[in-house]
Order: structure tokens, then C-alpha cells, then sequence
């Protein structure tokens, strides 16, 4: 199978910290492959997506998308991999509060035309079908991120991060605000997704209940020798 991610002897330190937070040997992710990624607070969860997708560089070691080390790419260059290539539903969600829901999904598109012409369809016909599925109604579409609940920010969040189906999806506790019928039905459509496009899901969790829906568990400490860390998470 083609790998999407691959990380080997990876190592990362905050500034002004002399012991690292991530400290991993190796870890691949294949295409079409749904890791569970869990672990106790601050053993570096947030650090590695954060690390996998090219928002922090690595001290040592790779960490590589599509066969790219990000160490390897300017900041600039990094910003249109990341666009182009990842889908990624951050914690606290990241939406632009002030723009409408349906302009928010849009977004990867207009910074990508890769994403944007690989949208089915066509970029707008394909945000529309994401939000129905995520049990959006039309009457939401272009209210305002900031009007909706968290519930349904995150769900809009998972909309943007599916968007033009890219190779790498990232979850970073992407549930923690829905109920048990939204969970099971946005669980669904997320990994219903991936599958069709074949992308690879990286989906961290502290909810174990929904792990046996994946091919792949992963408890970060076993693979994280750097142990727990004094981040916060």
C-alpha cells in the first residue's frame, strides 16, 4: 500500500526545553488506512498531528507527506502542501467567525485549485452535499460560523477538512462536542469519505467507545519514548 505518512526517528522540543515531547522511531500511515490515536493528557498527541502536518518542524528526523519531508520546504511551500493535500479538523475548530457557514467548507478551494478541481462536481455542489450528510439543513448555510453551536461548528469543520478530497485527514478529537445519534451519523460520513477517496484518517480520541471502527489502534506512550510531557496535553 502507497504511503500517505511516514515518520522516522522523529524529535521535537519546545523552545527553551531541553527534553523533547515527541520522540517517535518510526510510524506509517497508509493510503485509505483509519488510525485510532489515543493517549493521556500531555504525551504529545497535539504536537505530532501538528508535526504530521507540517505546522511545527521536526528538531530531528522526518516527518513526510506524500514521500516530502516538511523540514525540507519553506514556509510558504508548506502552507500549499498543507492546503492542497491535508484535511484538517482542528480541536477548536478554526472556522472564520464571520463568514458564512457554506464560505467556511469552501475554503480549501479557494486557496487550492487542486482541492478546488477535485471537488465533485464542483466545489459548491460538493460543500452542499458534506453538510447535508453532516446533518446541516440549507436555512445554516449562510449564517455565520459564529451563530452556530459547537456541535455544529464541528461538524462545519469536518465539512472544510473533506473538501476536495484530500490524501491526508487529520481528527484532532473531532466528537467531543456531539451527542450520541450526531456522533454515530458525523463517525459515519468522516470515515464513509476516506474510504471512497482513499484517503488516509489520522483521528485522535480520548473516547474509546468508538475505537473498534478502526482498522489501526496506536496508544501514543508505547511509541512515544519521550513520555509524558509537561505541555499540557
Amino acid at each position: 500500500m502507497t504511503a500517505v505518512l511516514g515518520v522516522d526517528q522523529l524529535r521535537f522540543a519546545w523552545p527553551g526545553h531541553a527534553a523533547p515531547v515527541v520522540d517517535i522511531e518510526t510510524l506509517t500511515v497508509s493510503a485509505g488506512e483509519a488510525l485510532f490515536l489515543h493517549g493521556p493528557s500531555g504525551c504529545g498527541k497535539s504536537t505530532l498531528l501538528s508535526l504530521m502536518a507540517g505546522v511545527l518542524v521536526a528538531d530531528a528526523g522526518q516527518a513526510r507527506l506524500l514521500g516530502h519531508d516538511w523540514a525540507q520546504l519553506s514556509r510558504r511551500q508548506r502552507d500549499r502542501t498543507r492546503v492542497a493535500h491535508v484535511g484538517y479538523i482542528f480541536q477548536q475548530f478554526n472556522l472564520l467567525p464571520y463568514l458564512s457557514v457554506i464560505d467556511n467548507v469552501l475554503l480549501p478551494c479557494r486557496f487550492s485549485p487542486r482541492r478546488a478541481a477535485r471537488a465533485d462536481g464542483s466545489p459548491r455542489a460538493q460543500a452542499e452535499q458534506l453538510l447535508t450528510r453532516m446533518g446541516l439543513d440549507q436555512p445554516l448555510w449562510q449564517r455565520q460560523a459564529l451563530q452556530l453551536s459547537v456541535g455544529q461548528q464541528q461538524r462545519v469543520a469536518a465539512a472544510r477538512a473533506l473538501i476536495g478530497h484530500p490524501e491526508l485527514v487529520i481528527a484532532d478529537e473531532p466528537t467531543s462536542a456531539l451527542d450520541e445519534d450526531r456522533r454515530e451519523a458525523f463517525l459515519d460520513t468522516l470515515m464513509s469519505a476516506c474510504q471512497a477517496n482513499h484517503s488516509a484518517l489520522v483521528f485522535v480520541s480520548h473516547d474509546r467507545r468508538i475505537a473498534q471502527r478502526f482498522g489501526r489502534h496506536v496508544w501514543l506512550p508505547d511509541i512515544n519514548r519521550a513520555g509524558l510531557a509537561s505541555e499540557g496535553r
